[in-house]
C-alpha cells in the first residue's frame, strides 16, 4: 500500500497526474469540531499532551476533506519545553516562554537524552493515528528547525522581526551557537522517535529562515537542516523529509541538494513559475496557494490553485498552501481548493 500512497510517490519523484493535497494546519481553529475538542481538553497544551485528543484532531481533516495526509497535531514548541524552559499559552496572543540568553540559563536546559520523558504523549499520538488513519493516507511528523525555535527560547515569545535572536547571535555567539546545536541535536532524537512511533514522513519548519541573511542562512537555517537530515537518513534511509526554509527567496535554490531534503516547501512570496524553473529540478516542491484565499474564497481561489497546478505539473508536486491556515477561514473555501485541485 505504501507505494501507492500519492504522497510518496510524489516524494519519490513521481509526476502524477493530479497532484496530492494537504495543508499546513489542518487541524486548526477554523474547523467547528476542533474547537469543540480543545473546548474539552481544557487549554492548548493539554490537548497537545493529550494523546487521544491530539489524534482526534489530527483525524478532523482527513475524515471531513480525505486529504491524502494527516499532520501530527503537536506544537514546535514543545520540545524546548522538553529541554527545560517554561512554555505557556496566552489567550489572543500566542505562546510565551522562559527566555534563554544567558550561560547559565543555557546550562539549566536539559540534556538531549531526557527529552522523551515529557515528549512521550506525542509519541503516543503517532502510534494511535499510524492504527486509525485510513490505509491511503500518509503520516507527517514534523519539528521546528533549530534557528526558528531558538527564536521563541531566546526572546521568550514570537517576534515579527526575530529581533532578540539575532542580537544575541551578535553579542554572545557562543551561547547563540550552543542553543542552535542543542536544538540540533534533540531535533534528531524528537524526529526519530516519531518516525520509530510510526511517522512515515517528516517536515522541518523553519518558519522564520527569511530573516537569516548570507553567510547566517548557511550557519543557521541550512547547515543545521543537512545534519538532522543526514542523521535521519542514516537511522531511516527510506524516509522521506521535507524542509521549508519559508521565505527563503533565491536561497530556496539548491536547498534539496545541499540538505538532502526530498521536497521544498515554498511559501507564496515566490510564484509557482519560478518555482517550476528554479526548485522543481532538484526534485518534489511542496506550495504556495496564499492562506488569505481560505479566507475570501471565490472565483480567485479557484483561478489561483488551477494556475499553481498547471505551473508545476512538469515535475513532482504536493499542493499545500503557502503558509498555516488562519483561524478566520471558511471550511467550504477548504472544500473548494480540494475540488478545484483534484478536477483541475
Amino acid at each position: 500500500m505504501a507505494n501507492n500512497k500519492t504522497i510518496l510517490r510524489a516524494l519519490a519523484g513521481e509526476t502524477l497526474d493530479t497532484p496530492p493535497i494537504w495543508m499546513m494546519r489542518q487541524a486548526g481553529r477554523y474547523l467547528p469540531e476542533y474547537r469543540a475538542t480543545r473546548a474539552q481538553a481544557g487549554d492548548f497544551l493539554s490537548l497537545c499532551y493529550n494523546s487521544d485528543l491530539a489524534a482526534e484532531v489530527t483525524l478532523q481533516p482527513i475524515r471531513r476533506y480525505g486529504f491524502d495526509a494527516a499532520i501530527l497535531f503537536a506544537d514546535i514548541l514543545l520540545l524546548p519545553q522538553a529541554l527545560g524552559a517554561d512554555l505557556w499559552f496566552v489567550t489572543g496572543e500566542g505562546p510565551r516562554m522562559s527566555t534563554t540568553t544567558t550561560q547559565a540559563e543555557f546550562d539549566q536546559l536539559r540534556s538531549v537524552g531526557d527529552i522523551h520523558e515529557t515528549l512521550n504523549p506525542v509519541y503516543e499520538t503517532v502510534r494511535i493515528l499510524a492504527r486509525e488513519l485510513p490505509k491511503e493516507t500518509t503520516l507527517i511528523g514534523f519539528a521546528g528547525a533549530p534557528w526558528t525555535v531558538a527564536t521563541y527560547m531566546i526572546a521568550g515569545r514570537g517576534s515579527k522581526d526575530q529581533g532578540a535572536a539575532h542580537a544575541l547571535k551578535s553579542e554572545n555567539r557562543a551561547v547563540f551557537e550552543q542553543i542552535i546545536d542543542r536544538l540540533t541535536d534533540a531535533t534528531i532524537e524528537y524526529l526519530a522517535a516519531q518516525i520509530d512511533a510510526g511517522a512515515e514522513v517528516v517536515k522541518l519548519f523553519d518558519s522564520w529562515a527569511g530573516s537569516l541573511k548570507g553567510q547566517d542562512f548557511d550557519d543557521f537555517a541550512l547547515k543545521p537542516a543537512q545534519k538532522i537530515i543526514a542523521a535521519l537518513k542514516s537511522r531511516y534511509p527510506d524516509t522521506p523529509i521535507i524542509a521549508f526554509p519559508r521565505e527563503g527567496g533565491d536561497r530556496y535554490i539548491g536547498f534539496a541538494k545541499a540538505t538532502g531534503a526530498d521536497c521544498v516547501a515554498v511559501d507564496n512570496s515566490v510564484s509557482a513559475e519560478w518555482v517550476a524553473e528554479h526548485v522543481q529540478p532538484d526534485g518534489c516542491v511542496q506550495g504556495n496557494l496564499a492562506s488569505h484565499h481560505m479566507v475570501t474564497g471565490g472565483q480567485d481561489l479557484v483561478d489561483e490553485t488551477r494556475h499553481i497546478v498547471r505551473a508545476l505539473s512538469k515535475g513532482p508536486h504536493i499542493f499545500n498552501l503557502g503558509h498555516g491556515i488562519t483561524p478566520d477561514a471558511n471550511p467550504d473555501n477548504v472544500q473548494l481548493m480540494i475540488d478545484t485541485v483534484r478536477g483541475a
